[in-house]
């Protein structure tokens, strides 16, 4: 049985201990007994970080509304442990970082955030559940009632498809050299079917920190999702993905008249079963082109694309307006949005959008609002709920 039944009961016993070396005991006792972080209570976490020689520990949360986002911990008297507080909704997760002896000055004034990154931000070394992504780990905290978060990748006893990467030119876009990579299921190569297609942006994360092959992999073996063609498209620099991505017709143009043909020439699709999809602006651009020609798409994923206030606003608020107007939508439609986005930017014309799609007849529409922020780890909480609604398994049947 463990010694302490609550954090506030071990917090006791350290004021009560009379000397340094008694506390660090309790400390070292409590590490050992409860090696994995944080402490979940209810509604509340308890973060901690051990290390006798830091001078400064917080925690950096972007849902703390502060510059930095930081809530500095407090360190247990004579001891190498240091911890913080906070509550949260029962079904959060979202990830973290542990500051440790950052200057604690505003970021809006650094002049050099990529170094004070690398110096001072690190991921939590108790807790084993983290994302990789390639700028850097992230912890995860995942409250009792939030959404599953394994590493695909790592699950055994899964059949692997197969992902192959391709060199992709447009005339539509005017780029050259970009990569494409293209899933397909397991048994693919000897079953002589034609597969559904799915099309997303961002490829790049797609095939790295979302770990949408691996997710297929597992979600196909458990019939959550139908064996499917999934095809990556790396986006460029971000001035680029927002030039290609947004309300951008030369984007549809590349979608119908090259990318699809170059697959269909290529790979084994049921043309009457092809959809499209993203992740933030990427998701802007799968709305804009299932817009122009509902009939091509028959299924259309939506996640955290901004739709209100800030960059762009005047082309995307128009997409509510856009959906209700159209008389055709594709068959099957997924939209979330994370509860800690920004309120006028995406969580409000969500919920607008919402209102719309609900109402639409003909359509297999699904909302989830995630305890989430805006970032890889969010999405990537979502995509199962996203792929087997669009593609549903004989689990669904």
């Amino acid at each position: 049985m463990p010694q302490w039944a609550s954090f506030d009961a071990f917090l006791e016993d350290t004021n009560r201990a009379k000397t340094d070396r008694e506390r660090q005991m309790m400390v070292d006792e409590l590490f050992s007994e409860r090696p994995h972080w944080p402490w979940l209570e209810h509604d509340k976490a308890v973060f901690a970080y051990n290390g006798a020689s830091a001078q400064t520990v917080a925690l950096n949360l972007d849902t703390i509304h502060a510059d930095p986002p930081f809530a500095p911990m407090t360190r247990i008297l004579g001891t190498s442990m240091w911890y913080v507080e906070r509550s949260f909704q029962p079904d959060d997760l979202l990830d973290y970082l542990i500051a440790v002896d950052d200057p604690m000055t505003p970021l809006s004034q650094e002049r050099d955030i990529v170094g004070r990154i690398a110096r001072h931000w690190r991921d939590d070394g108790l807790n084993p559940t983290r994302m990789n992504t390639a700028q850097a780990t992230v912890s995860i905290l995942r409250m009792r009632y939030a959404r599953p978060f394994p590493d695909w990748a790592s699950m055994r006893h899964v059949q692997r498809g197969d992902v192959q990467e391709h060199t992709l030119n447009s005339n539509a876009l005017g780029i050259q050299g970009r990569k494409l990579w293209v899933y397909t299921p397991a048994g693919y190569e000897d079953s002589g079917l034609d597969y559904p297609l799915l099309i997303l942006q961002d490829g790049q994360w797609a095939v790295g920190a979302l770990q949408v092959a691996e997710m297929a992999d597992a979600l196909i073996k458990h019939e959550r999702v139908q064996p499917l063609i999934i095809a990556m498209v790396q986006s460029g620099t971000q001035s680029e993905r927002e030039r290609e991505y947004v309300v951008n017709d030369a984007h549809y143009q590349f979608v119908a008249d090259e990318l699809i043909p170059l697959l269909q020439s290529s790979y084994r699709i049921a043309a009457e079963q092809v959809g499209i999809g993203g992740v933030a602006i990427g998701a802007t651009a799968a709305m804009h082109a299932a817009l122009i020609n509902p009939s091509l798409f028959s299924s259309l994923i939506m996640i955290s694309p901004p739709l209100g206030k800030g960059a762009y606003a005047e082309q995307v608020r128009a997409f509510a307006g856009r959906f209700a107007e159209s008389a055709v939508l594709p068959r099957r439609i997924f939209q979330s949005v994370g509860r800690y986005e920004a309120t006028g930017r995406f969580v409000k014309p969500a919920f607008a959008l919402r209102e719309t799609l609900s109402t639409k007849s003909g359509v297999y529409y699904r909302f989830c609002e995630i305890g989430s922020g805006h970032g890889l780890a969010a999405f990537r909480s979502i995509l199962p709920e996203a792929l087997a609604w669009a593609y549903p398994g004989a689990a669904f049947s």
